[in-house]
């Protein structure tokens, strides 16, 4: 019996644990020579047949139409009609299991999961990943570290200090318990400790702290399990516990944060940026805001939901701020705008800056330095690094009168280059988050009126969907770069295509809609797109945003996640990676076609 047979290979990872021991107990191993027919085109098929090791040619009459590889699967077409539409040829010496037709038959037959995989379009294959790794991920929400959760800072008083000066140390750094230090050892003390030993017992505020702590202090470890921390802190009847990396105290664990953290705690991170007094407190609320990010992944929740939270957040973050730093004349006459991904809520892990800020009218000019200098060197602060292309508040070029970028507009239109290209899209995809969301409306408005009807203009302005090569070539084969470690780049090869092409009808077509999968749904509604081709396209687009948030995820710091390797995903997801760039060349193929590029 094959025991080495990976069983989490999709489809076989939709079969219960007894359908894999049926299974494994009736697997083969075949070796196949070069040049060898496995199945022959038009021919019946008697089993399924995956790839251990080694190359097989799908072909059609003289045209080779893919690469198949390790862990891929063919041909369940020719199991299910009866005979096979394509012949399968090994390229080189080939090791392959082989199922019995008979016993795969009735696994298709009796789990319709496992049928699923074989017959659908790639947006319901699509849909079918999503629930798969929804399974997956709400058990490993309980595996995740305690490290990943929100700490409240270790913060020390020595035991003889008072009631009083506990309590204005705790309201000092926004947190409900402190370290009590006593000689060799330590303890804890909360603020529900202070309040009933004043109220409750009559105790003086200058009593010391020493008679009001806890010395039996409960420890985890920053490596330890979600789950460890749960069900400590229910068996000790604990609603805070110590964490301690073996060396020092890190942090406190809250029950509210950790239930947070398992149930999803947005609508608390909201509250405390709108509870929020300070600069300090924002950049709390910030750190709790990328948080969410792995947090809601976990749970399963999809991209665009994912993207659409975390721009709420953000926006809401940005709009405190702007109250907090802004002088009045600038917060009564102004709109602080987000522009690029985060204006299309398409931003999950955190990247740089993409922000304006458009005023009524002329402010003093004194104000208006010290306000840019202010908002963005507090973002930086809370970990929003400067946008390369200086697209920020700082920038006198994205702060300025309505006036002046109506200015800009008109010559951004009538004498175009790649620059005012790229100045377009961005504006194009802003969205107000503070201040008079009339100025971002009107200066939308006027831009669309510019661009309506000049077709050389939105041809040129299109063209950008060229700018990359779809990393996919002949034989259905994915093209990766030596250079970037036998990577591809989802962004550049898969995403940008999405959403610019996208853009381009949209604009050409005055939508007012900024996030790309909602354009699609709007291109759709109004005939611009196929119903079932904008399917494909969202999903397409919800595809490679996922893969690029996994990747955003697991990369170490300063990596953007937006690379990669084929190698390393499973073969429903490299099968599903060449369908998605399959979609995003037919896309760019409708966008040369609709803006006649060939012209150029």
């Amino acid at each position: 019996m094959p025991s080495a047979f990976d069983a989490t290979n999709p489809p076989f990872d939709r079969l219960t644990s007894q359908e894999v021991e049926t299974l494994r107990a009736a697997l083969d191993i075949a070796y196949f020579r070069p040049g060898e027919t496995v199945i022959a085109q038009n021919a019946a098929a008697n089993a399924l047949f995956v790839i251990i090791k080694g190359t097989i040619e799908e072909r059609d009459g003289n045209d080779l139409l893919a690469l198949l590889g390790p862990k891929d699967s063919f041909d369940s077409r020719a199991l299910v009609h009866g005979k096979s539409g394509h012949a399968f040829v090994a390229r080189e010496e080939t090791l392959c299991y082989i199922a019995p037709k008979n016993l795969t038959l009735g696994l298709i037959q009796s789990n319709p999961r496992f049928a699923s995989f074989f017959y659908r379009e790639i947006s319901q294959k699509l849909d079918e990943l999503v629930r798969d790794e929804e399974e997956r991920r709400y058990g490993s929400l309980m595996r995740a570290r305690v490290a990943e959760l929100f700490l409240h800072p270790p913060t020390f008083i020595d035991a003889s200090d008072t009631i009083e000066a506990a309590g204005h140390l705790m309201r000092e750094i926004d947190s409900n318990a402190l370290f009590v230090r006593d000689g060799e050892r330590i303890g804890i003390i909360t603020g529900m400790n202070l309040s009933k030993a004043v109220v409750l017992r009559r105790l003086a505020i200058e009593t010391p702290v020493r008679a009001l702590a806890h010395f039996d202090v409960v420890t985890l470890r920053p490596d330890d399990f979600v789950s460890s921390a749960l069900v400590l802190m229910t068996k000790r009847n604990k609603r805070r516990v110590a964490v301690h990396d073996g060396e020092r105290y890190v942090g406190i664990l809250e029950d509210i944060d950790l239930l947070g953290f398992l149930a999803g705690s947005a609508q608390v991170v909201a509250g405390r940026i709108d509870r929020a007094s300070s600069k300090d407190d924002l950049m709390i609320a910030a750190r709790e805001t990328a948080a969410q990010v792995r947090t809601l992944r976990r749970q399963g929740v999809k991209v665009e939901v994912i993207g659409e939270v975390v721009s709420d957040l953000n926006g809401h973050l940005f709009s405190r701020l702007f109250e907090m730093v802004a002088p009045a004349e600038i917060r009564t006459s102004g709109c602080l705008i987000v522009m690029g991904s985060e204006g299309r809520g398409e931003q999950t892990v955190r990247t740089d800056q993409d922000n304006g800020l458009i005023l009524a009218g002329p402010v003093d000019q004194a104000a208006l330095d010290a306000f840019r200098s202010d908002f963005s060197g507090a973002l930086a602060e809370f970990g929003f690094p400067p946008c390369p292309g200086n697209v920020m508040v700082r920038n006198p070029v994205w702060s300025k009168p309505l006036s002046d970028y109506l200015s800009d507009f008109r010559r951004w239109v009538t004498l175009p280059d790649d620059m005012a290209h790229i100045n377009v899209a961005i504006f194009y995809d802003a969205r107000a988050v503070a201040g008079d969301a009339q100025l971002l409306a009107t200066a939308k408005a006027n831009l669309i009126d510019l661009i309506r009807g000049e077709q050389a203009y939105l041809a040129h302005f299109a063209r950008a969907v060229d700018a990359f090569a779809t990393p996919i070539g002949l034989f259905n084969k994915l093209v990766t770069s030596e250079g970037k470690g036998d990577a591809l780049d989802l962004k550049k090869g898969g995403i940008f295509p999405i959403v610019h092409g996208t853009r381009s009808l949209a604009i050409e077509h005055s939508l007012m809609e900024t996030a790309t999968d909602k354009r699609i749904a709007r291109l759709r509604e109004i005939g611009v797109l196929q119903p079932d081709f904008a399917r494909e396209l969202s999903e397409t687009l919800r595809f490679l945003l996922t893969l690029r948030l996994d990747g955003q995820l697991a990369a170490s710091g300063g990596i953007s996640g937006t690379l990669v390797r084929p190698s390393l995903l499973s073969s429903m997801e490299r099968d599903l990676l060449r369908d998605a760039f399959q979609v995003v060349k037919q896309f760019r193929g409708i966008i040369r076609h609709h803006f006649n590029l060939g012209m150029f």
